[in-house]
């Protein structure tokens, strides 16, 4: 690489690590897996470097690569993690409502499908339109915007579920 474009590669490292651990945290739900989340995407952006000609889409590749890697391990999760129905409770104190509620939005979001959960923290978190996420993640825009209303109706759906220990 020529020093010129490995000096790029630095300033993008330098300027958008937290932006994409970030992201990547909330692509995967724990802090260990996101740092391996975009140590692996940036190894791969930084080998796939002298081939990305477009400068302004060079952290969209990298978001995509953590999309597509972030992907490809729940799909090998799905074959060695048995979910339970339900997390086991903890006692939460009373002034941690906010806290509990955050969690409890953050369970749901882990439990969509990747796609819809990447497509949702694209939007929401990293502010993207639809049409970037369509280029992000290489989908037609009718893609991004259907796996939207699902994931939010999912959503919507499973946080007005009253909850099983009330409903007894």
């Amino acid at each position: 690489m020529k020093p010129a474009e490995e000096l790029r590669f630095r300033q993008l490292v330098l300027g958008r690590s937290e932006a994409l651990l970030r992201s990547a945290y909330l692509l995967v739900g724990d802090r260990g897996r996101a740092e391996d989340l975009v140590q692996t995407a940036l190894a791969k952006t930084y080998a796939a470097w002298p081939r990305i000609r477009d400068a302004g889409a060079l952290e969209a590749y990298v978001r995509r690569v953590m999309v597509t890697t972030a992907t490809s391990w729940w799909r090998g999760l799905r074959f060695r993690e048995h979910p339970v129905a339900e997390a086991p409770a903890r006692p939460v104190p009373d002034a941690a409502d906010a806290v509990a509620e955050r969690d409890a939005m953050w369970r749901q979001l882990a439990a969509l499908p990747v796609k819809q959960r990447a497509v949702l923290v694209l939007r929401y978190y990293e502010g993207l339109s639809e049409a970037e996420i369509a280029e992000v993640l290489e989908v037609s825009r009718g893609t991004v915007k259907s796996h939207t209303s699902r994931a939010m109706s999912a959503l919507r759906r499973r946080m007005t579920e009253p909850c099983p220990e009330v409903a007894a």
